[in-house]
């Protein structure tokens, strides 16, 4: 065992104070352990600080190598923005169906059957079908259209019955070809002997029945209702009802050399008839662009009748809100258009039927002034 500082240094004491033979050489052999005592201790201490180096080398190799994974395994995920993309699509799968919409007048000339036409467009856009349409007010013009629909093989068709005697063959060519087959607007006591599965509207008497009460409450004692088409049943049947419960004298005036097709012509005749009877207080319009012509005509003469109509228009709403139109009988047409084109593709794809045997009511309703704001942008935006 190697001397220590503390032992070599009592030994040099002892000598010092024992006076030994060769005291010299003594002291030499103290001081060269002391020497070599020190070497071996800073030898020690620099093994031990290598040693200490050594472990946090190691250490710091570990930590790296720690880091490195948690790294490999929580790489932060890079994500890729797609940009929003807006695809309008059918709400239901397009099954390739085709329909035809056959109605008593073009509905690009008229007010109201262009909102009919609206109405059928939004729901084959809705439901994924195509759709045809068109009209005339000429009778065999309309069934021809029909005929058309039936040769294309047509899957479902759409139709007005103004006139159900002239149409009655052709509607039958179709049912009997399996073709089904919606009637809308008029031909609510026909459609079922003609093989319709269902049909869509009002009921004009009941409607014209609604005119007559508010007439009635209104202090009228004669009106006059303009037939503005010839053999439509649908207007003749408006006339009836208000027959039925007005409680004055019911006036019919047929205009229909003129009618629609020609409004300044109509709006003479009114105002002539307004001119030879000045007992007549009140007008009731079958159609918004006869109550147009009927307004005029009230103001061409300074006459104060109480004047309402069937149906809607910007225009007729606006009279309404200013009190030159008392109401009107507001039959919903866009549904006459929309419902049936989902009635039909429901029945191909599902065999799907509504009614239960009873037609599907649209009207009547009344807007006058209470309400007519409400309907007016939607009457501006083509759906009322």
């Amino acid at each position: 065992m190697w001397p220590t500082m503390q032992s070599s240094r009592r030994l040099a004491r002892v000598v010092r104070k024992g006076g030994g033979g060769k005291p010299k050489l003594v002291v030499r052999y103290v001081r060269a352990v002391e020497k070599d005592v020190a070497n071996k201790l800073q030898e020690q201490r620099r093994k031990m600080e290598m040693s200490r180096a050594k472990v946090i080398l190691l250490l710091l190799v570990v930590l790296s190598l720690m880091l490195s994974a948690c790294g490999a395994t929580e790489e932060p995920e890079t994500v890729v923005e797609e940009p929003e993309t807006t695809v309008e699509e059918p709400q239901v799968t397009q099954e390739g169906y085709v329909i035809g919409l056959a109605v008593h007048e073009n509905p690009a000339e008229s007010s109201f059957w262009g909102v009919v036409e609206t109405g059928a467009k939004d729901a084959a856009a809705a439901m994924g079908v195509e759709l045809k349409s068109g009209g005339s007010l000429d009778p065999a013009e309309q069934a021809q259209l029909i005929e058309t629909y039936v040769a294309d093989g047509v899957d479902g068709i759409i139709v007005s019955l103004s006139n159900p005697d002239a149409m009655k063959d052709a509607v039958l060519k179709a049912t009997n070809a399996g073709i089904p087959v919606i009637t809308i607007n008029s031909g609510v006591d026909v459609y079922k002997e003609l093989g319709a599965i269902t049909h869509v509207g009002q009921t004009e008497f009941v409607a014209g029945q609604g005119a007559g009460e508010q007439f009635s409450a209104a202090g009228a004692t004669k009106v006059l209702c303009v037939l503005h088409e010839e053999g439509n049943i649908g207007i003749e049947e408006r006339c009836d009802g208000l027959t039925d419960t007005f409680t004055g004298e019911v006036v019919r005036f047929n205009v229909a050399t003129t009618g629609v097709r020609d409004i300044p012509g109509t709006l003479a005749s009114i105002q002539d008839k307004l001119i030879a009877d000045p007992d007549i207080d009140g007008i009731l319009a079958l159609n918004p662009n006869i109550a147009d012509a009927a307004l005029q005509a009230i103001e061409a003469v300074g006459g104060s009748q109480k004047l309402a109509t069937f149906d809607l228009s910007p225009d007729v709403l606006e009279a309404i809100e200013e009190g030159k139109i008392m109401f009107a009988v507001d039959q919903q047409q866009y549904l006459q258009g929309y419902l049936p084109v989902v009635f039909l593709y429901l029945y191909n794809a599902n065999l799907n039927t509504v009614g239960g045997g009873l037609p599907v009511l649209t009207g009547p309703g009344i807007v006058d002034a209470s309400n007519a704001a409400a309907v007016k942008d939607l009457a501006a935006a083509g759906t009322r």
